[in-house]
């Protein structure tokens, strides 16, 4: 009697046995890494799109704000430290907003973090939004433009008083006008 030879069968080319504990084991740690990722992805605000007073396509963004300043605040860039030119700006006036010109923070507030970006210990008031930001495996407060939704920068918990906040701002998502 001739034996017959079995439809072609995948398991046979995979490199672990499959058992069904086995394959419960793995079925259950492909649903706890998506669910961890689908949180963390709402946490950080990927998940949900916020809605701004200000709304312009991306290539209108672009012709407005220019390559570098577009990078930092549309996608979210960061600038080399200690190449803003605000870094050093020390009068009195106030740091606007460089996608909408909402004023974002008082001179006054303004301190040298020894960062490379300028710092600030407190945002003016209804100028910002945060969300958590969980990037370069680090959980971190990202700040934006409350009326934009402009990339400003980070919020870290280690900043003067008496707020005991640093703003970490990049250069190149601010304007200044002075007093």
């Amino acid at each position: 009697m001739q034996r017959r030879q079995a439809a072609f069968s995948f398991e046979c080319y995979i490199a672990w046995p499959m058992s069904k504990k086995i394959e419960r084991r793995l079925f259950l740690g492909l649903i706890g890494t998506s669910a961890v990722a689908g949180l963390t992805l709402l946490q950080s605000g990927q998940g949900a799109a916020a809605t701004y007073e200000v709304q312009r396509s991306p290539a209108d963004w672009r012709r407005r704000l220019g390559a570098s300043r577009y990078h930092i605040l549309r996608e979210e860039g960061t600038e080399r430290p200690f190449t803003s030119p605000l870094l050093k700006e020390h009068r009195r006036g106030t740091f606007a907003c460089a996608g909408c010109a909402l004023p974002l923070f008082s001179s006054k507030t303004k301190y040298d973090s020894g960062t490379g970006w300028p710092s600030f210990y407190a945002a003016l008031p209804n100028a910002i939004r945060t969300r958590g930001d969980s990037s370069f495996g680090m959980a971190r407060v990202e700040e934006h433009c409350r009326r934009c939704g402009g990339h400003l920068g980070h919020i870290f918990d280690d900043g003067p008083r008496p707020t005991g906040k640093r703003h970490c701002i990049n250069g190149l998502s601010l304007t200044f006008r002075p007093a």
